[in-house]
């Protein structure tokens, strides 16, 4: 085929049609939906949708709660990101679903707007999870036996229409994002109509935030969140052998 007629697709175009349509079916179920607790499940199916449209297969997403070898629980995460491939089960019990910890990738929280409360929210989600037991497994392969996966960090986000900060994502959200402690720290973030963030901390403490151009809030959060899941490659292969003892105790 001449290289004249080779037909090609402007990404940018594309994330930001998506991000018009996300914006006005939030604004539209914000308006128009009076129950709070309505209007919520609302704002987490259209952002569930979109990740489980654009993400990879490899990845997973659904509200669920997190659970460990012990039966400890975490609170229920409005969009947990997880994987199947060395996870042998999931719990679905009367609607609810519950992922092992060890699958886990990073979790969401879904609000109307970002602010330090919804922050601080979010980050107490996360916290529910990060203190969870995981196990790690050694992965039997053709050669013999890799050793058990170190654990990576579960990242943190938060994912919004609108912003209560003026302006947003400036000086009185880096003080809120700054007085998370270490369990509640946020990673990334998306609130759609005014920009997304990326964090990196330090050993140290510090941190870096990168922020979004001005219009192009989806397109960064996607492809940021994107990155950080293939920067943590593959989830450790879950130790049925330590849930066996848990259900041996009963």
């Amino acid at each position: 085929m001449p290289e004249s007629s080779v037909s090609k697709v402007e990404l940018r175009t594309l994330f930001l049609g998506l991000q018009s349509q996300m914006i006005a079916q939030l604004s539209t179920n914000r308006e128009n939906i009076i129950h709070p607790g309505t209007k919520g499940d609302a704002s987490e199916l259209r952002w569930l949708e979109m990740l489980q449209s654009y993400l990879p297969k490899r990845y997973q997403v659904e509200k669920a709660f997190v659970l460990d070898c012990d039966g400890n629980l975490s609170e229920q995460i409005d969009l947990v990101i997880f994987d199947r491939q060395y996870s042998p089960f999931l719990f679905n019990q009367d609607g609810a679903l519950y992922v092992p910890a060890e699958s886990v990738y990073g979790v969401l929280e879904v609000k109307q707007d970002l602010g330090k409360d919804e922050l601080d929210y979010a980050g107490g989600k996360a916290a529910s999870v990060r203190r969870l037991r995981r196990t790690s497994a050694p992965i039997p392969y053709a050669g013999g036996v890799y050793p058990p996966k170190a654990l990576s960090h579960i990242l943190a986000g938060i994912v919004t229409l609108g912003c209560s900060w003026t302006p947003p994502l400036r000086s009185s959200f880096k003080s809120a994002v700054a007085g998370l402690s270490l369990k509640c720290r946020i990673d990334l973030g998306c609130a759609i109509q005014y920009g997304s963030f990326n964090i990196t901390y330090s050993d140290n403490g510090n941190l870096v935030i990168d922020t979004s151009e001005e219009g192009e809030s989806l397109i960064f959060f996607f492809l940021h969140l994107l990155a950080r899941l293939q920067q943590l490659a593959t989830v450790p292969m879950l130790d049925v052998n330590e849930y066996a003892k848990s259900l041996s105790k009963g």
